[in-house]
């Protein structure tokens, strides 16, 4: 899985970042069918990753939504973020909208984890995903810890696994890096294809490493890396209720990151690269996704470059253009221009894979044909200027076809 996770010409593998062959040390993976998605289902549902490590360091990030899940909340309010030693995930129930008997289940789910591994309630994070507004099963999680805890072992496929939701395919990678220090190793687990948002996504990401890192380094390097990421990504435009990312540091290598040193860069690079190709598959998996897109804006102001960026990220017509390999730019014009209201004309440019289809704008000469092959790509690239210079803003995207309305109209049904 590794290999394939780096499969896009828009997620480079860096230089001494290789293919791993184990977890990082310090580390143990679980999932099993607990019953959360169906009473006795053999679905696997409920997923457990454990740090060995007494002094792990980890750095978390979540969502803004105004409607937070109870278990962002409860990670967010009742665990030391720095120093999470195991996470709970479950797929099927997103305990989200439930109120406080959600925030109830969510805490007798960690305090049973603790109980189990033997651990404060504080060092134990949860995040849940799937329906919102059904109440979480608590009772039936909790009663399946002691199996969940027999069940860690080193392979992270099964809990990939039980992370998913709509995801068609499990998104994991296991990478070996050469720091000027030592050789580290670096894992991630993630989740996530629809209602996927520049601001997150309806995503969850595990990181774990053995190398040691300093608090305030793991918390640098982890927020850069989404910003770069998870941040970058659309493929609805709506924004998720549970959005987590955790990154958990054993130092079980006896390779140590200094702060501000080589090591820290190229520990970055390698995070960076890692969760960029990983943000990229989640949008390759996006519910009946047959393209991607990656719109790059550059000039204006650094706030307009982003709005435009967003809005043809986002734009169900440039969408459905781009799932049916149309060659319509005027779509994205009229994004454009959604974004950037304004009395006087907007002279700007748009160039599809190369091919320029508007200057100072207006329609430029260019080969229709040339276009129509352009957007008949798996990836296909829209660059976008506007006047003045210096800022630029990025977004990878999806297309939206006929079987996300099918997915979404039958979620729940």
């Amino acid at each position: 899985m590794s290999a394939a996770v780096f499969n896009s010409r828009w997620s480079e593998r860096p230089a001494g970042l290789r293919d791993g062959d184990a977890l990082p040390s310090g580390f143990r993976l679980a999932g099993i069918a607990c019953g959360v998605k169906a009473p006795d289902s053999a679905e696997l549902d409920l997923g457990l990753i454990v740090c060995d490590a007494p002094a792990a360091v980890s750095a978390a990030r979540f969502c803004d939504s105004g409607v937070l899940a109870a278990p962002v909340l409860a990670t967010r309010e009742r665990c030391d973020c720095s120093a999470i030693r195991a996470v709970v995930a479950n797929s099927g129930n997103a305990n989200a909208a439930t109120g406080e008997a959600g925030i109830a289940a969510a805490v007798h789910v960690q305090q049973a984890a603790a109980a189990a591994l033997g651990l404060a309630a504080r060092e134990v994070a949860l995040a849940s995903t799937g329906v919102i507004g059904v109440p979480l099963p608590g009772e039936r999680i909790a009663a399946a810890m002691p199996a969940l805890v027999a069940a860690l072992g080193t392979d992270p496929t099964d809990f990939a696994h039980a992370i998913r939701t709509t995801d068609a395919i499990d998104k994991h990678a296991t990478l070996r890096a050469d720091l000027p220090a030592g050789s580290i190793n670096l894992a991630a687990q993630a989740k996530g294809a629809g209602m996927i948002s520049p601001r997150f996504a309806t995503m969850l990401c595990f990181v774990q490493t053995d190398a040691a890192l300093e608090r305030v380094t793991a918390e640098r390097l982890l927020r850069a890396a989404v910003a770069r990421s998870f941040d970058r990504i659309s493929v609805d435009g709506q924004l998720s209720t549970n959005d987590t990312v955790i990154l958990m540091a054993s130092g079980s290598s006896g390779v140590s990151v200094e702060p501000g040193g080589e090591d820290e860069a190229a520990f970055g690079e390698a995070l960076d690269a890692l969760l960029r190709a990983l943000a990229l598959r989640i949008v390759a998996d996006g519910e009946g996704a047959r393209r991607i897109g990656r719109v790059l804006v550059r000039g204006g102001e650094q706030q307009a470059a982003e709005r435009v960026a967003r809005a043809v990220a986002d734009s169900p017509l440039v969408k459905t253009a781009l799932f049916g390999g149309d060659p319509n730019w005027g779509r994205v014009a009229q994004a454009v221009g959604a974004a950037m209201p304004g009395s006087a004309p907007l002279r700007f440019e748009i160039a599809i894979e190369g091919v320029t289809v508007a200057r100072d704008g207006a329609l430029a000469q260019f080969d229709e044909g040339a276009l129509a092959a352009a957007v008949a790509r798996d990836e296909v690239l829209y660059e976008i200027g506007l006047p003045g210079e210096g800022c630029e803003a990025e977004l990878f995207f999806s297309d939206l076809g006929y079987d996300y309305v099918k997915i979404n109209a039958e979620y729940t049904t």
